[in-house]
């Protein structure tokens, strides 16, 4: 294909997406694309971070706090650094740490849900390599609005020893911890 004739297609794709947006933006109801469109952006990722681990270490963890516009639920978590993720609670009962996976995470409008050491968190399986401080992990969060529909944000979390100076890591030693 020419040069010119390239030019003229994505002039053309870029009118038909544009004209789609006016179409969408002029309805009356929202469509569940229009839905998913505008949900993006309702669950706001903050003090996100990456526990680093040491060579031979194939588990780690990732916390971050969520907060969505709406009621919603995280029901899946991928990553450029393994394949397996989960979401775990972690509660002392009776002077023992217990820590299940859970298949989703319910979240309530406007209010905060903190992943952090000792609670909430996701546990990163069978990595392919040690997670190094300095460097980044991205991940992809998908989550279901209200009324099902599915939308999905990215973020990049830093790789980092601890945070506040604690630098227990309650993970270390759960190299075998699938459900």
């Amino acid at each position: 294909m020419s040069h010119s004739t390239l030019k003229s297609l994505a002039h053309h794709a870029l009118t038909l997406t544009l004209a789609t947006c006016a179409i969408f933006a002029s309805a009356k109801e929202a469509t569940p694309v229009q839905k998913a469109l505008t949900s993006k952006n309702t669950v706001s990722i903050q003090n996100a971070w990456v526990r680093s681990t040491r060579a031979g270490q194939d588990v780690g963890a990732a916390y971050m706090t969520l907060i969505s516009k709406q009621d919603a639920v995280l029901v899946q978590v991928e990553s450029n650094v393994t394949k397996s993720i989960e979401i775990h609670s972690m509660v002392m009962q009776k002077g023992v740490m217990k820590m299940r996976m859970l298949e989703t995470l319910a979240l309530t409008a406007d209010k905060p849900y903190k992943l952090e050491p000792g609670g909430f968190h996701l546990m990163l399986f069978d990595l392919a390599k040690p997670l190094k401080e300095g460097e980044q992990v991205n991940f992809e969060l998908t989550f279901k609005d209200k009324d099902n529909v599915k939308f999905k944000q990215n973020i990049n979390v830093p790789i980092q020893t601890s945070v506040n100076g604690n630098d227990r890591n309650p993970h270390e030693g759960h190299h075998e911890h699938h459900h």
